[in-house]
């Protein structure tokens, strides 16, 4: 009886002392900025962003990090441009509206060239009544849609999913292992190219909220778009 008292004494001293050292490694393993910065580079973050704007962008990345816990480029200039060429604005009231998908597939275009990628688009087509719209256009040959629904409140949100999915079917097609992760919608919406990996990353040293990266389902399961 003793040594079954002892027994699992022990047990329980070894338990506690683990989990102790494990709260203790987990406090060693956090990154700072110039780990992140470092880790990203590993992962081939920066190849999409021009060699004399490297630095600049590796940088900011260690400063937001450091200071904000933040995960976003830098942007250029004043523009609305990032350096990395991998975040995007992304307005869904403008993306929803008469011209607003071409707009945006031109903006991204050249990301996809400099993957050596094609985002080729054309025969875009629009059918509407009072109720309900119908817009289609074909990327590369083959026919997306990007809004079919009747008007209602969710319209800006559903035509910003549409706008990642057919990228993302473009670049899984394209064998491509990068795909876009929605952040933000609405007038200050926001897109970022990852790759899983990348994306990975980014969920195990970041915060997992509302201004950082998710996964296309996750996002639209909390933003009840089906």
């Amino acid at each position: 009886m003793k040594k079954s008292i002892l027994l699992i004494f022990s047990l329980l001293i070894f338990g506690c002392n683990s989990k102790a050292q494990n709260n203790t490694n987990e406090k060693k393993t956090k990154l700072n900025g110039k780990q992140i910065v470092e880790e990203l580079d590993k992962l081939n973050f920066f190849n999409l962003t021009s060699k004399s704007e490297l630095t600049e962008e590796k940088l900011d990345i260690e400063r937001t990090y450091n200071e904000l816990n933040f995960f976003e480029g830098k942007l250029r200039g004043e523009t609305l441009e990032f350096l990395d060429n991998r975040f995007y604005f992304v307005d869904s009231e403008e993306l929803f509206e008469v011209g607003g998908l071409t707009n945006y597939l031109k903006i991204v275009k050249p990301t996809f060239e400099k993957l050596g990628l094609k985002l080729n688009f054309s025969n875009e087509k629009s059918t509407e009544t009072k109720e309900s719209w119908k817009h289609t256009i074909e990327l590369n040959g083959k026919e997306y849609v990007a809004f079919d629904n009747n008007f209602g409140d969710l319209d800006w949100g559903i035509a910003y999913v549409k706008f990642i999915e057919m990228l993302n079917s473009e670049l899984e097609v394209q064998k491509s292992e990068e795909r876009f992760y929605p952040i933000s919608a609405q007038n200050d919406g926001k897109i970022v190219l990852l790759t899983k990996k990348q994306f990975e990353f980014v969920k195990e040293n970041y915060p997992n909220d509302n201004e950082h990266p998710k996964s296309l389902e996750d996002w639209k399961n909390e933003n009840g778009i089906k």
